[in-house]
């Protein structure tokens, strides 16, 4: 290659010059190699500038023609041949394999290989390895609201955030959807990790401008440690995604870390799955009935059917604890099924006194999702019954109206048609969007008991509860205030125009005997 050079340039030092920085060492390396005797041909790929001022790749192959009687070379020949655009192409197709596409991140493939070396190098020098897991918080209501698009330019700037967070000796990569991991080298105690998650957290946090769209989001972290928590790439995976749905559960916008605890918890779960599905076999569910007040006039007209799940060994279990597990192994439509039986039966024995009663059943939106008929099986039970569709209410979550997604919308339009009506759970609790009220018809919305909690003259909750109540009341919209449990919560939702009230004031949830009992004696008492 110097022989090369000096043909073209003039000297070895102009020749190196010529070289790409990057690629001298490796050149002289190859060269050398040769020249020793180590190699019977030259071959060596480097950058050389081209006289347009960019760099081109170069093969450049050769072999001695010529030796001193000592035995050192004194000529040699061979080609040089440019490969810029092989290597271009090359380049292209490491990319794709490795890095993804939307944000230019390392992707999985080259996040394993990335931790691999990075464990490796963590044995050689006792320092420890921090992976940390991320899902952006609500992300697929930003996708279903704003479209795909808004959504890959949000992924885009998380990831530009996620790389201002951390060191160049980091990694962060995109595993897939919303989920990222980020790998922290060398950061050997709690309080240099705590800093670099709680920043994470606060730059997320911040708003995000979209085009015209200013969209806000959190993420929820689970981390854990090499070697303390696991030895191998696959463990520490699902060590920090376990601690992520810790954080999602937990209210989500944190980190929380993977602890030996963390696995029982998993293990527990695997038992309850299994649980889940004796206990429908076995007949361990029964569902309770909480009333729904009439505040004017302090009548029972409809009730709340909660499922509970008695459990042989562990009691009465709480739904909180069984139906996410419930939704995440699809068990959620059959135990959805038979709470809609139930109620079905109750509500005609109740009409027998009271004609107009209703009962409310919550449906989640993997009900939705999963099932293609058995909304169809509801109304069925109902005609079979001789039930008109205003004996149920249908209670959905507010992030259900922004999936269009055709099954939703065709079995929302299926309930209106048959007389079914909607009420929406929880609200102002999630993604709100008004004309979505509209489009659906709903009936009801039920503001949730978090704001009216704390509801007193003056309070912001008080103001909230008051906007809610004039916005539902304009759209046609009538009103059921959750969690109510004191006079002076009925009273000031009483005066702010509230239709409905439920909660421990008025009775806990109860069994339909139990309820029976109640809706009598209510009745009595208010002739």
């Amino acid at each position: 290659i110097y022989g090369y050079a000096e043909n073209e340039v003039g000297s070895a030092l102009d020749a190196r010059k010529l070289i790409h920085p990057d690629d001298i060492a490796q050149a002289v390396s190859d060269t050398n190699a040769y020249l020793e005797g180590k190699s019977n041909t030259y071959s060596s790929e480097f950058r050389l500038l081209g006289k347009d001022g960019t760099w081109k790749w170069t093969l450049s192959r050769g072999m001695i023609v010529s030796v001193s009687a000592d035995g050192k070379p004194l000529r040699m020949i061979g080609t040089h041949i440019d490969i810029s655009e092989r290597k271009h192409s090359e380049a292209q197709v490491f990319r794709l394999a490795h890095y993804d596409s939307t944000t230019d991140l390392p992707n999985r493939v080259l996040f394993h290989d990335r931790i691999e070396q990075d464990i490796k190098k963590a044995n050689r020098s006792g320092q420890k390895v921090t992976l940390m897991f991320l899902d952006l918080d609500r992300f697929k209501e930003v996708n279903d609201t704003l479209g795909h698009h808004i959504g890959d330019l949000l992924l885009k700037q998380v990831s530009q955030r996620l790389l201002n967070c951390v060191r160049i000796v980091d990694t962060v990569a995109r595993f897939g959807g919303d989920e990222f991991t980020i790998i922290l080298n060398n950061l050997n105690d709690v309080s240099s990790i705590e800093r670099v998650a709680q920043d994470i957290l606060n730059k997320l946090a911040e708003p995000f401008q979209l085009g015209n769209e200013n969209v806000y989001i959190t993420t929820s972290i689970g981390i854990t440690v090499y070697p303390e928590d696991a030895v191998d790439v696959d463990a520490l995976l699902k060590n920090a995604d376990q601690a992520m749905y810790t954080a999602k559960e937990q209210g989500r916008n944190r980190y929380y870390y993977f602890t030996a605890s963390m696995q029982k918890i998993a293990q527990e779960r695997m038992h309850m799955t299994n649980d889940l599905r004796v206990a429908l076999t076995n007949a361990q569910f029964v569902v309770y009935y909480q009333p729904i007040v009439e505040l004017a006039t302090g009548l029972i007209h409809k009730a709340e059917a909660l499922i509970r799940w008695n459990h042989p060994v562990r009691g009465l279990v709480s739904p909180a604890e069984f139906i996410p597990i419930a939704e995440d192994t699809g068990l959620i439509t059959e135990i959805g099924n038979y709470v809609f039986g139930q109620a079905a039966q109750q509500v005609l024995k109740w009409r027998k006194h009271q004609p107009n009663f209703q009962i409310s059943v919550n449906k989640s939106p993997v009900q939705f999702k999963n099932e293609k008929h058995f909304h169809q099986n509801w109304l069925d039970q109902l005609t079979s019954l001789g039930l008109p569709g205003d004996s149920m209410v249908i209670e959905i979550t507010e992030g259900l109206l922004l999936d269009t997604a055709s099954p939703i919308s065709k079995q929302l339009e299926s309930f209106r048609e048959t007389g079914i009506q909607v009420a929406i759970d929880d609200f102002g609790t999630g993604y709100s969007s008004l004309s979505y009220l509209k489009k659906f018809e709903i009936d009801y919305v039920k503001i949730d008991q978090s704001f009216v909690h704390n509801i007193k003259h003056g309070a912001n909750e008080m103001v909230l509860c008051e906007a809610i109540i004039v916005m539902a009341h304009k759209l046609g919209i009538k009103v059921i205030a959750e969690g109510v449990e004191t006079t002076e919560q009925r009273d000031l939702l009483l005066s702010a125009g509230c239709d409905y009230a439920q909660g421990y004031l008025f009775s806990r949830p109860v069994m339909a005997d139990d309820f029976e009992k109640y809706l009598f004696k209510s009745q009595d008492s208010i002739k």
